[in-house]
């Protein structure tokens, strides 16, 4: 049970590991989008660059946690809904296997 309890934990801290990762990646793509976007405005002066900047990263960011917290969303939907249909599929071949087990033992007694 320790060993279960330990792999939980190595697995949640890669996965945090993981998290932090994209998220460092995730803002250095939308400074580069934003560095992008403020280059083809060119009669900006650096202090407005750098404003345009800053609020284009953060509306960035904002739209990509939107995005990833749908996700998350449909993933926990769909992990439920395919839990169900694995439920109802196991009693389905537990009661065919237990008919079948019955059939079984109705034609040998049968003999």
């Amino acid at each position: 049970m320790a060993k279960a309890t330990e792999a939980a934990g190595i697995a949640a801290g890669i996965n945090e590991i993981e998290g932090y990762v994209l998220l460092q990646t995730e803002r250095e793509r939308a400074r580069e989008r934003a560095r992008r976007f403020s280059g083809r405005l060119d009669w900006l002066t650096s202090a407005q660059r750098a404003e345009v900047e800053r609020l284009y990263v953060q509306d960035q960011l904002a739209v990509t946690e939107r995005m990833l917290r749908l996700v998350a969303r449909r993933c926990e939907e769909l992990r439920a809904e395919y839990r169900g249909v694995y439920r109802a599929l196991r009693r389905r071949l537990l009661l065919a296997c237990l008919l079948g087990g019955a059939g079984l033992a109705a034609a040998l007694a049968l003999r």
